[in-house]
This record gives C-alpha cells, sequence and structure tokens, in this order.
C-alpha cells in the first residue's frame, strides 16, 4: 500500500501529524508512506521512522497556481500511490492528488473540497484534539463517530541522532556540566502568544542562581528578544546563558532540545518539538488554550491565567493590556520548573 500526505505547513502541526502516520504504519505495517510539505518541514519529517520519503512543495501558502499544481499531480501518477491523506483544511491543498489520479483521497470537510476528496469526513467537531482529527483519518468513517472511539492513541516521538547531537554540541561550544534548560521565547502565530522577554529574563536569572544552564532557542526573528533576554542578566550569569536563536538549523534545534532536562515555550512549534524528543515541558498559553493542541510529553505543566476574555485565539490582545500573559509570574515558571526536576 503507497500512501501520500498532504501534510500541514507549520512545524508543530506538523510534529503532531506523526499520530496519523504511526496510526497508519500500525493499521498496514507493510505501507510506505511519503509526505508532500513545505521545505522548513523537511528536518522534523527525516526524524519520523514511519515516513518513506518527504516531498518538497514548491508552492508557496496561499499560492493557488493550477498548472504548476497539475504538473505536480500528473508527476506523481508514475508513483502509483493507492491512498492520499489531505491534512490541510484548503480546497487547493486537495488538488494535487486528484490530478495525481489516486483512487481514495480522504480528509475533513473544508472549503469547497466536494470532488476534489472522495472520502470527505463532516464530523470534524466530535474530535476535540488536533492529533484525534489525525488519527481519526486513518479509520473508516463509519467506525469514528466521536472521541470516545479512540484509545490507546500514539503520541509524537521524533527520534535523535545521537552523533548529530553531539557535532552540534561541539560547533555551538556546550556542554551539560550544568542541568540544561531550554527557553522558547518565541511563537510565529503572534505576540498574543509571547510570554514577556522581561519575565523570561527573571526566570532565567533564577535558575542560573539555582545552579542550572539556560539554552535559548528560536529562529532569526527571535533573536532580538533573545538578545535582550541575555543582555538584561548580570554579567557573571551570561556565561551561564547560551543564546542559540537564528544560529541553529532546525535539524540542529531538534537535537539540541533533546539535551534539555526541561524546556519552558510558548504555545509554539518548538514546544511541540521539544515534548516529541521527551523533555518536560512548562508550556505557557496567552490568547489560545491547550484544549486543542497541548504539549504531549510524559512531564507537562500547563500554566495559564484565568482571566475572562481569554481564550480569544486573536494574534494581537484585542484590549491592548495582555494581561493573560504578563500576570504570568516568573516565579510561577521556576516553581513548575522544580516541580518537574524533582518528580
Amino acid at each position: 500500500m503507497k500512501i501520500l500526505i498532504i501534510g500541514p505547513s507549520w512545524v508543530g502541526d506538523m510534529v503532531m501529524s506523526q499520530c496519523l502516520y504511526t496510526e497508519l504504519k500500525k493499521l498496514h505495517p507493510d505501507a510506505i508512506i511519503d509526505v508532500m510539505a513545505p521545505g522548513w518541514c523537511k528536518p522534523v519529517l527525516e526524524r519520523m521512522p514511519e515516513v518513506n520519503q518527504a516531498i518538497e512543495m514548491p508552492l508557496g501558502h496561499g499560492d493557488l497556481n493550477l498548472f504548476a499544481r497539475y504538473q505536480l499531480g500528473k508527476i506523481l501518477r508514475d508513483d502509483s500511490y493507492d491512498h492520499a491523506y489531505v491534512l490541510p483544511n484548503s480546497a487547493k491543498s486537495a488538488l494535487i492528488p486528484l490530478f495525481a489520479k489516486i483512487p481514495v483521497r480522504t480528509g475533513w470537510k473544508g472549503e469547497m473540497r466536494y470532488g476534489l476528496l472522495n472520502d470527505l469526513r463532516n464530523n470534524k467537531k466530535s474530535f476535540n484534539l488536533m492529533i484525534e482529527r489525525y488519527i481519526a483519518l486513518a479509520h473508516p468513517a463509519t467506525e469514528m463517530t466521536g472521541s470516545g472511539c479512540l484509545t490507546d492513541m500514539p503520541h509524537p516521538k521524533l527520534t535523535i541522532d545521537a552523533t548529530a547531537q553531539n557535532e552540534a554540541l561541539t560547533k555551538f561550544g556546550l556542554n551539560r556540566e550544568r542541568t540544561v534548560i531550554g527557553l522558547c521565547p518565541g511563537a510565529e502565530f503572534g505576540p498574543a502568544k509571547r510570554w514577556p522577554e522581561q519575565h523570561f529574563a527573571k526566570a532565567a536569572a533564577t535558575l542560573i542562581e539555582q545552579g542550572n544552564q539556560v539554552w535559548l532557542f528560536g529562529s532569526a526573528k527571535d533573536r532580538e528578544v533573545t538578545d535582550k533576554i541575555k543582555a538584561s542578566l548580570p554579567q557573571e550569569m551570561q556565561t551561564h546563558c547560551q543564546n542559540l536563536a537564528g544560529n541553529t538549523s532546525l535539524i540542529e534545534a531538534i537535537d539540541l532540545l533533546a539535551a534539555c532536562t526541561t524546556v519552558v515555550s510558548n504555545d509554539s512549534g518548538l514546544m511541540h518539538i521539544s515534548a516529541a524528543v521527551g523533555c518536560n515541558i512548562v508550556a505557557l498559553y496567552g490568547s489560545t488554550s491547550p484544549g486543542y493542541t497541548p504539549p504531549l510529553a510524559e512531564h507537562v505543566e500547563v500554566l495559564n491565567t484565568d482571566i475572562s476574555c481569554r481564550p480569544c485565539f486573536k494574534r494581537e490582545c484585542p484590549l491592548g493590556h495582555l494581561k493573560c500573559l504578563t500576570e504570568l509570574t516568573p516565579d510561577l515558571v521556576v516553581d513548575a520548573i522544580n516541580k518537574l526536576q524533582q518528580a
């Protein structure tokens, strides 16, 4: 059985999509699973043993380009896929499997996908978690009437390359003489997901004072924030704070996050990666909710305020005060870390 997955575009969603691949391999052990996704997701897919190959999606998010999609689908006909699963909700995401003439095309009801998908599921809201929605697609629609149908759900588990990890440690001059706490202050979604940088800085100072070291993770976009966090520390503490944001590749970040004992993160892709490599997780939620995409780690502390306006799911605070984040104090985060470290 040859399966083509049209994967999600966000790194965190891609990590969670591994649950579908694991379920498919459980049901069809000999299945060959290929995943089409944006190039930036390829390092994540390379660490999923269930995936045969990652096929780079050459078209950007929002780019319809019917001719290019037709040509890509036509090329994929030679692979003779038996089944396609389309994870994004857009109509355009379902075009390539149609053009590839894949006989069975499964996905949730989205924007005008009648005819594009011939195994169209319409009870998405019966499943609360994103991973439930992914896993449900692996089973016949008649069996998937709600969350209670799913038991023993797999969680994402990315593999770690010990050799590559050691090379990354050497490349960035890192050691593990002190317990490593990872801090991930970024979130692509928007500022309503980002715990204040001054809170991260205060937490970092306390953690270093307690004898830990801190590694700051993120993309080049997060470098300005991580620079400020490190610069705000007393000079003698800065030697125990490593600023990796914007310097690592995603594959290096995966291996280095796996070297952390605990990771503190906003609701972001790095949070889901950290959970999938086995870290303790302190997850910080502002405008969003853990009810849909919680960190799927064994040891987790979820922190959020209970103010009446959250979760609003907005990119920016509509009231302008960001109390859902500012009222999460550094002491609460440090206490959560210590609780996990002592468990």
